[in-house]
């Protein structure tokens, strides 16, 4: 403002400066014109400068400041600066969109941002998933156009967004279950958000089967000895009788105790997120004990074999030996009377020379048909309920196995026909074998070390 200031006084000064000395000179007229030409020449220096500050706001390069004096060239610095000011700003906000638009862009849910109008205003790639949208092509597009389904339309409709929505939609990887729910904000602005609950959806189910499961499974026996209870109580029954009832009764608790001790275990396996202590197992002694067990369940009544080739194996004592009788237990129990079941551990090599440890149970037993197989290590899944039940299985075995072999890196191969027999391998990684050492080889002959140093 003081610049200003003196630069007025300074075209006052001029102008009658001018004017008083060429009206002394020449007259009165003369200096009012001569006062005229000194403003009309500072006017035409303001109008330049101004059209040069016009057409340089009309595309502003801050590294292209014009250059001028006096006043104006305080004008065009300031102006600039301010410029500069805001690019500042704006880079600095253009940042923070940025980087909630890429939050946004990681979050697990969908989201998308609807106008007054339930228009597309913009979705991030999780939405674009859920709903089959294109972010680019769709936008200020209707939602409900784009999400064809009647439960959301219904639900749009309502405009009741208290509680989300369950709706199906048929995506890339499948069937999804979506819930959906709707916030407003703003001025008649709509968020929404959808997430993916179908796995959850699926746990629930699985815990649903598993309470039916266990609770079909502990229902049975519990009948069977309470009907036996209430007979020894009412009825007289001579000692023969009273000791087979009493017998079916310690069946039934042992089937219960057998359910109880393998939840217990699939609970500990699945529940325990530490690795366990790992020991160096003797695998012929582990094949022997083995051995031992299926000759004590099957009474005789199989021929059983058993291999093995050498090489231990380091893991959990106590979950190996558990996941190695269930596969044998469950290969007696389906063998049929006079069948063969052998058990077997071998270190081979593979083509490529690493060696590999394989422990495998086979039987020549009923046989397992082809579309059973992939769903054997699902808890309480049977391929014949009332055979499993009748051997004295829990249908718990294989999922503990399945558990057992995860925690040791290992993998389950199923190999069966349907009345030729089943072969169950488990493949260990090399990193689990432990094989002896090669004997050391004997000392060169003294002369022969002479002839060497030499």
């Amino acid at each position: 403002m003081r610049a200003v200031f003196f630069r007025l006084i300074g075209v006052v000064t001029l102008m009658l400066a001018a004017a008083g000395l060429v009206g002394w000179l020449a007259g009165p007229l003369p200096g009012v014109l001569a006062a005229s030409v000194v403003a009309l020449s500072v006017i035409g220096q303001d109008t330049a400068a101004q059209l040069r500050l016009l057409a340089w706001l009309k595309w502003p390069q801050l590294d292209n400041v014009p250059v001028m004096r006096g006043v104006w060239a305080e004008v065009f610095y300031r102006t600039a600066r301010q410029f500069r000011l805001w690019e500042t700003r704006l880079a600095r906000e253009e940042d923070k969109l940025r980087r909630f638009i890429e939050a946004l862009q990681a979050s697990p849910n969908g989201v998308i941002l609807m106008d007054a109008s339930d228009q597309i205003d913009w979705c991030n790639d999780t939405a674009a998933a859920h709903f089959g949208l294109d972010p680019q092509r769709d936008l200020r597009q209707h939602a409900v156009h784009l999400i064809r389904n009647p439960e959301f339309f219904g639900y749009m409709g309502a405009k009741r967004f208290d509680e989300p929505l369950l709706m199906r939609r048929n995506g890339a990887r499948g069937s999804l279950l979506l819930s959906v729910q709707v916030i407003s904000y703003g001025d008649g602005k709509k968020l929404l958000l959808s997430r993916d609950v179908t796995q959850v959806e699926r746990t629930e189910a699985m815990r649903r089967d598993f309470v039916a499961n266990v609770s079909h499974e502990i229902k049975t026996p519990l009948t069977v000895i309470a009907g036996f209870v209430e007979s020894l109580r009412g009825l007289d029954f001579s000692a023969e009788e009273r000791e087979r009832i009493l017998g079916l009764m310690q069946e039934q608790s042992d089937r219960m105790r057998h359910l109880v001790e393998d939840l217990l275990t699939l609970a500990h396996l699945e529940g325990d997120p530490h690795q366990p202590a790992e020991e160096r197992l003797n695998m012929r002694q582990m094949v022997d004990r083995l051995v031992a067990d299926a000759r004590a369940l099957s009474g005789g009544r199989h021929h059983i074999e058993a291999s093995a080739d050498g090489g231990d194996l380091r893991g959990a004592r106590t979950e190996l030996v558990s996941a190695f009788t269930n596969l044998v237990s469950n290969a007696v129990r389906y063998t049929p009377a006079g069948g063969d079941v052998r058990i077997a551990w071998r270190v081979t090599e593979q083509d490529y020379g690493d060696p590999v440890a394989e422990f495998s149970v086979s039987d020549s037993g009923i046989g397992i048909a082809a579309e059973h197989i992939p769903r054997l290590t699902e808890r309480f899944y049977r391929v014949d309920r009332g055979r499993s039940r009748e051997s004295g299985g829990t249908g718990l075995g294989l999922a503990i196995v399945k558990h057992v072999l995860l925690r040791h890196q290992a993998e389950l191969r199923i190999s069966s026909q349907p009345g030729l027999g089943s072969t169950f391998s488990v493949r260990f990684p090399v990193q689990r074998l432990v094989l002896p050492k090669a004997p050391a080889a004997p000392d060169a002959p003294q002369g022969d070390r002479e002839s060497i140093s030499a």
